[in-house]
């Protein structure tokens, strides 16, 4: 993952977090009387030293669970229809396994660690689910250092208590969500998946009307009937929904995901490469009779070593889809080592794409989004106040929302978030390959000055200026079009910030001390003036 320099959206983000904790500590001293408030203010200055937090949602039975497992690498979410898939549980990194279990009444204690079967069982022994605020398991891997990842009970769930554990966590009534960002499962956009993903936005965005959340069409294998060629139509539909709006401007992408394949492929075993080895090498016409059905797969068959018993373990764990899959790469290059299978599976379940999106539009901008939702509090706080008649503060209330609206108005990222949501679902009306050039500079595709501006890494500081520059102009003259309609013309100015953003971090590389040269000789006019 990035290492979270170089970032292409102007300014030092840890700055933004520096300055979040100045207001934070402001609001302390003008609040000092009101414990809810401080109470409030405290918790969102903690969370600003805290990973970025990301919740995984959906509805019941979408695959938030296994989905969790593949991100991680390691199955320790449970993914059966058991207790503790009905409450909140926070994944975070730690150096030796734990399971902590916090109660509604707030108290704590911890669980016993137990795999079986390479799985993680957790059990919640004589506390009820309805009594549990939420499990947290901490984890030593890798994928976790940098994220606290949230698993979530379903939404529209049978049971009304459980769906509000998931309502009450990522929507509340009062209080900031426990998250900085959202990955929501869907099998097709239905009103109850927009309007969570609306209810979402508005609890966290606050005033920066920033959207940070990817969607995931989930088991998107069945899409196909599990047939060979089942993500390329999910692909084609995930497209489709796009161009469609069909989440309106609510996700900053929507990406195609078979999460049992994607588990499989992050945890895959020796003895299930070489077993699934001996499947490949059958002949096609006796494999495709096996693969027509679960049934089929796992009759006893004259001639192949691989046991009915290992076979039902397979589909356990892959799915008639996955082993499909599975034997066509082992009959190519992806047959060499079962590194190059895992590798090869990961990127067929669309994992890797996801991933990807995730570093990009969220880990990478992971102070942004952390800065957002220390303002939104703070904000929070001054709207509870206006209400009650606060004119005892009336002096730090005005400096402190005054502030508050000069940070929000320099996030320049947070507009950067909004408009690839906006691009990615009902369009600006700029046409398809401008609105492709916009996602790039705002950072769509990878946030470095680079990365933006479409050129290669190594590509010199000189070259990279002089195309910021030519971009920014295009951009303000695109703006400034009278024939353009509002929104078309509010994305023009967020893209022209966005590359004129790079000419000055371009230009403040300091051992490049010819190229700042040159970009102080030939200001360019109206940097951040948008």
């Amino acid at each position: 993952m990035n290492d979270g320099n170089d970032h292409g959206a102007g300014g030092d983000r840890g700055e933004l977090v520096t300055a979040a904790h100045r207001l934070i500590e402001d609001a302390l001293r003008v609040f000092a009387d009101s414990p809810e408030a401080c109470a409030s203010l405290r918790a969102a200055a903690a969370r600003l030293d805290e990973p970025l937090r990301v919740a995984i949602a959906g509805m019941v039975k979408a695959g938030k669970s296994t989905l969790l497992n593949a991100i991680i690498g390691d199955e320790i979410a449970p993914t059966d229809a058991g207790e503790c898939t009905r409450v909140v549980t926070w994944y975070r990194y730690g150096r030796t396994p734990r399971i902590t279990l916090h109660t509604t009444a707030g108290t704590s204690r911890e669980l016993p660690v137990t795999r079986i079967d390479g799985r993680l069982e957790v059990r919640l022994a004589d506390v009820a689910a309805a009594e549990v605020d939420r499990l947290e398991v901490e984890w030593p891997t890798s994928g976790l250092r940098h994220l606290t990842l949230i698993d979530t009970p379903g939404i529209a769930s049978l049971s009304a208590d459980v769906s509000a554990r998931s309502t009450d966590a990522l929507i509340p009534d009062n209080g900031a969500s426990v998250a900085d960002a959202m990955i929501y499962l869907l099998r097709h956009p239905r009103e109850t998946d927009v309007e969570f993903l609306e209810a979402f936005r508005a609890s966290t965005e606050g005033a920066s009307g920033t959207v940070c959340a990817i969607a995931v069409l989930s088991r998107a294998d069945e899409i196909g009937a599990g047939r060979i060629d089942a993500m390329l139509s999910a692909q084609d539909i995930a497209a489709r929904y796009r161009s469609q709006g069909a989440l309106q401007d609510l996700a900053l992408d929507l990406i195609p995901i078979a999460g049992l394949l994607a588990q499989s492929a992050r945890t895959l075993r020796e003895s299930e490469f070489e077993a699934l080895v001996e499947l490949a090498g059958l002949e096609r016409a006796d494999r495709d009779r096996m693969l027509l059905s679960a049934d089929r797969f796992v009759r006893p068959t004259p001639g192949i070593t691989v046991s009915p018993a290992r076979r039902a373990a397979l589909l356990d764990r892959f799915g008639v889809f996955g082993v499909r899959v599975a034997a066509s790469l082992l009959r190519g290059a992806a047959g060499t080592s079962s590194t190059a299978l895992a590798a090869a599976l990961r990127g067929q379940s669309g994992l890797d794409s996801l991933l990807d999106a995730v570093e990009r539009l969220m880990r990478a901008r992971t102070d942004l989004l952390k800065a957002r939702g220390a303002l939104t509090v703070v904000e929070r706080v001054l709207r509870d106040d206006a209400r009650r008649g606060g004119s005892v503060r009336r002096e730090g209330v005005e400096r402190l929302s005054a502030a508050l609206e000069c940070m929000l108005a320099n996030a320049h990222g947070l507009d950067e978030l909004r408009l690839v949501a906006r691009l990615r679902g009902v369009g600006t009306g700029l046409g398809r390959l401008l609105e492709r050039e916009a996602e790039r500079l705002v950072g769509a595709f990878g946030d470095t000055p680079r990365e933006r501006l479409g050129l290669p890494a190594d590509a010199p500081v000189t070259e990279a200026i002089a195309r910021a520059r030519r971009l920014a102009g295009a951009w303000r003259s695109r703006a400034r079009d009278p024939r353009l309609a509002s929104e078309a013309a509010r994305a023009c100015a967020v893209v022209t910030r966005s590359a004129e953003a790079q000419v000055a971090l371009l230009a403040a590389d300091g051992t490049r001390s010819r190229a700042r040269l040159a970009l102080l000789s030939e200001p360019v006019a109206g940097v951040g003036q948008e």
